[in-house]
């Protein structure tokens, strides 16, 4: 496997993740417990030929890579990738189409000959140079750019039957839902950090939750996102997700989360972003006490805030 031009693996810090971990943040270096991230299907060994007659790059050599944390492959200016579901890559391209981020560039997606945004499990944008950087107040402010620009997007219709691990723990962290977790792996820091929840008035709207060893970033240090994952919840939470993985799993000093007091309702986001990757750290089937630590730094770090 080639690491591409515009990947550069983040070092780790602290316990190495359970097994099962995301394919796309393990290989950003990013998170030791699970996250509302999808395993990323498998590459293959080859590209099929029809998805390359169908994107049109069967004149350019594809090269198998890995870019953002994601197996995918290079063809010229074109990347193709496998996509884990494909009513979400579709309605994510779809967005993406024609979203305007100031200050962030978008990997613009690509039809297929026939207009389609997937075929067959695969999809396509241009390829986008850049690094995943443990450059994390600048991941935060592109969090705040693309929210300002999801603000207007309509809540997607894919969401309104979810009922995974993932929309459970968000729920659980908001209050919506009581959860019954592992005291050893998290239901006890969660029961206790669950005693700081107040009630907070912000809107929810579409929000990328999973920005955290996503974020590319090229040789000038102008940020780019590759896809969204959709989720509905306060933009401002969002942020506070990725003070929680870079504290947790990404070695952030612990003056990241004071930095960002200005945004509003900060202390309460910080908390629902930790108790939500707490709850899902708790049922992952791989974890222990031991993985559990990035967790509870991350915690001592927000703790002084609530």
């Amino acid at each position: 496997m080639i690491i591409a031009p515009g990947h550069r693996p983040i070092a780790r810090h602290g316990d190495a993740p359970p097994r099962g971990t995301p394919e796309r943040l393990r290989g950003a270096g990013s998170v030791a417990g699970v996250t509302a991230a999808p395993v990323m299907p498998p590459a293959g060994t080859t590209l099929p030929v029809h998805v390359r007659t169908a994107f049109g790059v069967n004149d350019v050599e594809p090269r198998p890579v890995v870019w953002a944390g994601r197996r995918a492959w290079h063809c010229g200016d074109v990347l193709v990738r496998p996509v884990p579901d494909n009513v979400v890559a579709a309605w994510s391209a779809a967005v993406l189409d024609g979203l305007q981020v100031e200050g962030v560039r978008i990997a613009r997606p690509l039809r297929s000959s026939d207009g389609r945004w997937v075929v067959g499990g695969w999809a396509a944008c241009r390829f986008i140079p850049g690094y995943v950087e443990p450059r994390y107040d600048e991941v935060i402010e592109a969090s705040v750019r693309l929210h300002a620009a999801t603000a207007s997007v309509s809540r997607p219709r894919l969401l309104d039957d979810r009922d995974d691990l993932v929309s459970r723990s968000a729920a659980g962290a908001f209050g919506e839902r009581r959860l019954t977790l592992d005291p050893a792996t998290g239901g006890e820091l969660y029961s206790q950090l669950a005693e700081f929840r107040k009630p907070v008035q912000l809107t929810p709207q579409l929000v990328h939750p999973e920005l955290f060893g996503a974020v590319l970033f090229d040789e000038h240090g102008m940020p780019a996102v590759i896809d969204l994952v959709p989720c509905w919840r306060p933009a401002q939470w969002a942020a506070a997700v990725i003070v929680v993985d870079a504290l947790a799993w990404g070695g952030a000093d612990e003056e990241l989360p004071h930095r960002w007091t200005h945004l509003e309702e900060w202390p309460q986001m910080l908390l629902r972003a930790l108790l939500h990757r707490v709850a899902l750290h708790a049922q992952h089937p791989d974890a222990s006490p031991r993985t559990l630590a990035g967790l509870q730094r991350a915690a001592g770090a927000i703790g002084p805030l609530l």
